[in-house]
């Protein structure tokens, strides 16, 4: 549900909605050109701001492709402070580099991570070294002509009102499916109803004949700031809740079953804390009554402070993606792209 208030900003909206419309006939009439590169690259990428589970997807394509190919991710690096092309090291911290890049080279330490945000700059200079490359939230970066888009939906989103910013939550057109080889609609109810499937299908057919897979998220072991396993029995633990990602809803109904009680601290997505932050998550935490501790999301916790918060018992809970179901057509999808583009580049 949209509120009342957004809806003034409609032809700001409608505005924004041409902008995005006539940049994109440019580029798909070759007036705008696009570039493209001998060397497999698989964008993953929305339409709507933010939430869809683009870095488990990009998690997931990792170990899909890490043992047979050399690998490197390409992210804008939301967040950081720098600019320009960047290799992650595991010496980076968020404000170099964000935070989702560094929740890559931490998981997966001897991948290639970079950042730049001239994606075909970066490709540039990674291509030479690697066999393929991901990147991350690049749909909309029209001068890079993918070898292979994977689009991603929250499935709310698609049954909500679709429309552009500022009025909706749309940053693309929604025919802009048209350019996607995959369509997965992420963060689906566990229990999938066929009428669900049908009209999601119905309002994406309209635009796009690609394979439409179904997937969820699945919530991993919780985990300390030394990112180890750790076991607790959260029934008895009451939960100060703290994210700072752009759609925590997901994480909370996940915990409320399971704990004690929880309190929620909110701020902003890719949210660089401050010191005012670190004494406000003090307060909230000291608030709390009975065995207590602190869980957050796997990308606040490399932009987390450690010195902040040395006191306080701080964990996340990992995530990675599930498909519902036709897993095997994705992973031939993709690996027949691969594969081919290999053979191809070879000659």
């Amino acid at each position: 549900m949209i509120p009342v208030l957004r809806w003034i900003l409609l032809p700001i909206s409608l505005f924004y909605l041409l902008i995005v419309w006539t940049r994109n006939k440019l580029y798909d009439k070759g007036i705008l050109k696009s570039k493209s590169f001998d060397v497999s690259t698989i964008i993953v990428g929305n339409l709507a701001i933010g939430g869809t589970g683009k870095s488990p997807m990009t998690e997931y394509l990792v170990r899909l492709l890490s043992s047979h190919y050399t690998l490197a991710t390409l992210s804008r690096g939301y967040g950081r402070k720098t600019s320009g092309f960047r290799y992650v090291e595991m010496t980076s911290t968020a404000v170099e580099v964000g935070d989702e890049p560094l929740q890559f080279k931490n998981k997966f330490r001897k991948l290639t991570v970079a950042v730049c945000e001239d994606r075909c700059k970066g490709v540039e200079i990674l291509k030479n070294n690697h066999q393929v490359i991901l990147l991350d939230d690049a749909y909309q970066h029209r001068r890079l002509k993918p070898g292979f888009a994977i689009l991603l939906f929250d499935f709310r989103s698609l049954f909500s009102t679709i429309i552009t910013l500022p009025t909706g939550n749309f940053r693309d057109n929604f025919s802009a499916s048209s350019r996607a080889n995959l369509i997965v609609i992420t963060k689906c109810p566990r229990r999938l109803s066929l009428e669900q499937q049908q009209q999601i299908e119905h309002q994406i057919r309209k635009h796009s004949d690609a394979p439409i897979l179904y997937s969820n998220i699945e919530y991993n072991q919780l985990r300390n700031r030394d990112h180890l396993p750790v076991e607790l029995d959260l029934s008895v633990y009451h939960i100060l809740l703290l994210t700072g990602i752009a759609n925590p809803k997901p994480l909370k109904e996940y915990l409320l079953d399971k704990v004690a009680s929880v309190k929620q601290l909110t701020f902003p997505d890719h949210h660089n804390y401050s010191e005012a932050d670190y004494i406000k998550i003090n307060s909230a935490f000291q608030n709390l009554q009975g065995n207590r501790i602190i869980i957050t999301t796997e990308k606040d916790i490399h932009r987390l402070h450690k010195d902040s918060l040395a006191a306080l018992p701080v964990y996340y809970i990992p995530i990675q993606l599930d498909f519902i179901a036709d897993k095997e057509i994705f992973d031939r999808k993709v690996l027949e792209y691969v594969s081919l583009t290999q053979s191809v580049n070879k000659h």
